[in-house]
């Protein structure tokens, strides 16, 4: 298979970028989208050009590391996919592709398809965590948990912080990610404790990284490769008023 590539090309941040016409000939329709950038690459290297930079690790849908806006859509056409899981054989023979890197503030550009995604390890820090000492596992029925709590923690927990959700979104809006993370341990007895300061810590930090708001468009769950549902931002909501209600002061100002 051939295809005619539009790819974003950007040394660095302070560099200005733009849209780069590439060739991609004798591609497997089998070949993953990624293994398709690495004949690109090879290519490349062979004539003397620079690759095109991309992140990626795991390969098999789990890592969260790949990423990139290809034809206007975040990962891609295929619903429920990673990058890495999008197959050429989905494209018709020939055809052009755009690709482009995740479009937010809060994601800034290191070099054509590689951005920096630091904001959401400061969210992580603010409180996608419990301090309780959970010691060594415990057997599976020492504290029970509801089924629906279970799966709806299992749900949540899939994300994989890929930062689809704030490529699709108008807004550049981490809501998802961020429900997402205080969804699954404010399901769960071990992350109620800390409930409350985890919601205004996670918010304030999502905030100050320059994320937008969200204004319920849905377009982060129609682009999540894990199918997170904008259910768990209404959680998030509700958690957040809570929180803010009762005044809990976040862990940095009570000396924590």
């Amino acid at each position: 298979m051939d295809f005619k590539l539009k790819v974003w090309r950007q040394a660095d941040a302070q560099t200005k970028g733009r849209m780069v016409n590439l060739d991609a000939k004798d591609i497997s329709p089998d070949s993953s989208f990624l293994e398709m950038l690495d004949v690109v690459n090879e290519g490349l290297i062979r004539s003397g050009g620079d690759p095109i930079a991309f992140d990626h690790d795991c390969r098999e849908g789990i890592c969260g590391m790949c990423g990139a806006v290809v034809n206007g859509y975040a990962h891609g056409h295929q619903k429920g996919t990673t990058l890495c899981q999008l197959h050429m054989r989905s494209f018709r023979n020939g055809s052009a592709i755009s690709i482009e890197p995740w479009r937010s503030r809060a994601f800034p550009v290191i070099c054509d398809l590689v951005v920096d995604r630091r904001a959401f390890d400061a969210i992580i820090a603010a409180g996608g965590f419990i301090t309780v000492r959970a010691g060594s596992a415990p057997d599976g029925n020492a504290l029970p948990v509801p089924k629906d709590k279970a799966d709806g923690a299992m749900d949540a927990a899939a994300c994989i912080g890929c930062g689809a959700c704030v490529a699709a979104c108008p807004n550049a809006s981490a809501m998802l990610f961020v429900a997402a993370k205080v969804a699954h341990l404010a399901a769960l007895p071990q992350g109620r404790p800390e409930q409350a300061r985890r919601a205004l810590a996670m918010v304030r930090a999502m905030e100050e990284s320059g994320f937008g708001a969200c204004t319920n468009h849905g377009e982060c769950e129609a682009a999540c490769p894990k199918e997170i549902s904008v259910n768990h931002i209404a959680l998030l909501n509700r958690e957040f008023i809570a929180a803010s209600a009762a005044a809990v002061p976040p862990r940095d100002e009570i000396g924590e």
